[in-house]
């Protein structure tokens, strides 16, 4: 195999891009009315947006200690083998690669393909959204394959037009919101008491498609300048800054939308608060849905940096297919995990969006279940030297993984168990792979 290693060309700018790129996006707009449904009332809504920010924080501390300690590519699964176990390692990226990180890209082209109907209504028919969506992971794909930096500098620019966007909306809400325009200053707290241990963690287990991707750029801490001050700045800013934009999305679209409206509104189908302004109603809902599409390229583009990096870690190791740890030559880019991903988000294009969004999230908390308790047993290791270390660490790791329980025990509330059993059924085929990968290395080693 080639002796070739990714260079670290990724500025502090480039990597809070790609964390705000790969979080902020099509979640809020698409879960605003599956929490609102769930809870049945606007402030409880806008306080499950709070909480479910809040219990990032502890994992985001412990993510930014790990990181500094092991500042390697492919970050979580480094994290889990160094801690002892190679076989969880595995299954990690294994679960990543089949139930959340590709998913994500099929997820994120389907809701670009939605906007895009607003101007275009044949994207609206599932055939021809899809034929659009896979064109997309084709697109960014080759983009990625090409450049990390030009990646990174492309997400600099979608990160900043993305958030333009969230901005005019929380102005106009707070427009309606001192006129009198909005029924929600005559809301009241008024759900039912008895069910609120049911509510909570189904609204909250909601919330983790649109909180999602923190721990994503890790997978690429190899390309990282400065890794020990650039993981902890990027990381802390960007949940800090994430946690305020949604709770004020949450409110203002509750305070421009009226309630019973936002509760109406499909499963995996964006909430437009410009449709209800009657000034901007002709002209902004389109605006809105431009917005709407550069921000699915903006997550869609920083998936495509991250994700693939996971993968060309473990095949190093020689746990995986040989041909993912392939470097190219020019561009020192994974290609060959690049566009494996890309086809198998394709693949994944014939399956309905709500079964993929309870799919993704149950695999994403019991991923992160294991990153969290790998500190446990990296803390006892001597090279284990992080430049940032988590306030109260103990506290925060116990703290990360019982939420990754709790949140669990929500996503089973919330979503068709379809596709929350085809997400187990996916894991446990990583057993037999395991093994397989296993003895390879075992032979290659004699």
């Amino acid at each position: 195999m080639e002796n070739l290693t990714p260079k670290r060309q990724l500025n502090f700018l480039q990597t809070f891009s790609i964390i705000i790129g790969q979080v902020i996006g099509s979640g809020i707009f698409i879960n605003i009315p599956i929490v609102a449904a769930i809870t049945g009332n606007v402030w409880l809504s806008v306080f499950i947006w709070f909480i479910g920010g809040l219990l990032w924080l502890p994992q985001i501390f412990i993510l930014a200690e790990m990181g500094t300690a092991y500042p390697e590519q492919g970050g979580p699964y480094y994290f889990i083998n160094k801690a002892g176990s190679p076989f969880l390692a595995f299954i990690y990226t294994w679960t990543a690669f089949l139930t959340s990180d590709t998913p994500t890209l099929t997820i994120i082209g389907l809701l670009a393909a939605d906007a895009l109907s607003f101007f275009f209504p044949f994207l609206s028919i599932s055939i021809y959204a899809k034929i659009f969506a896979a064109a997309l992971i084709v697109i960014f794909s080759l983009i990625q394959y090409r450049s990390v930096k030009v990646g990174g500098n492309v997400q600099v620019g979608l990160t900043i037009s993305k958030l333009l966007p969230l901005l005019t909306v929380i102005l106009i809400g707070i427009y309606f919101f001192y006129s009198g325009k909005s029924e929600i200053i005559f809301s009241k707290f008024d759900s039912n008491v008895q069910n609120i241990f049911v509510i909570i963690p189904a609204g909250i287990g909601a919330t983790v498609w649109a909180y999602a991707g923190f721990l994503n750029i890790l997978y690429t801490s190899g390309e990282v300048i400065n890794p020990q001050k650039t993981l902890p700045k990027a990381l802390i800013g960007s949940i800090l800054l994430v946690m305020a934009a949604y709770i004020l999305i949450s409110f203002f679209t509750a305070v421009i939308v009226p309630f019973d409206e936002l509760v109406k509104i499909e499963n995996g189908k964006f909430v437009n608060p410009f449709y209800f302004v009657d000034a901007l109603k002709n002209n902004a809902g389109g605006i809105f849905a431009l917005a709407v599409f550069v921000s699915m390229l903006g997550v869609l583009n920083s998936s495509v940096i991250t994700q693939p990096r996971l993968e060309y870690a473990m095949a190093k190791d020689g746990l995986f297919f040989t041909k993912f740890a392939h470097l190219n030559k020019k561009y020192l880019t994974p290609d060959f995990s690049i566009f494996s991903q890309s086809v198998f988000a394709v693949i994944l294009l014939i399956g309905d969006i709500n079964d993929l969004l309870g799919y993704f999230s149950l695999s994403y908390v019991l991923q992160n279940m294991l990153v969290y308790g790998s500190i446990f047993f990296l803390r006892k290791k001597e090279d284990y030297n992080p430049t940032y270390k988590s306030p109260l660490w103990f506290l925060m790791a116990v703290l990360s993984v019982l939420i990754q329980l709790y949140l669990a025990y929500g996503i089973i509330i919330a979503f068709p168990l379809g596709g929350l059993f085809a997400c187990l059924f996916l894991i446990a085929t990583g057993l037999p792979f395991y093994l397989y990968f296993l003895s390879e290395k075992k032979k290659s080693n004699r």
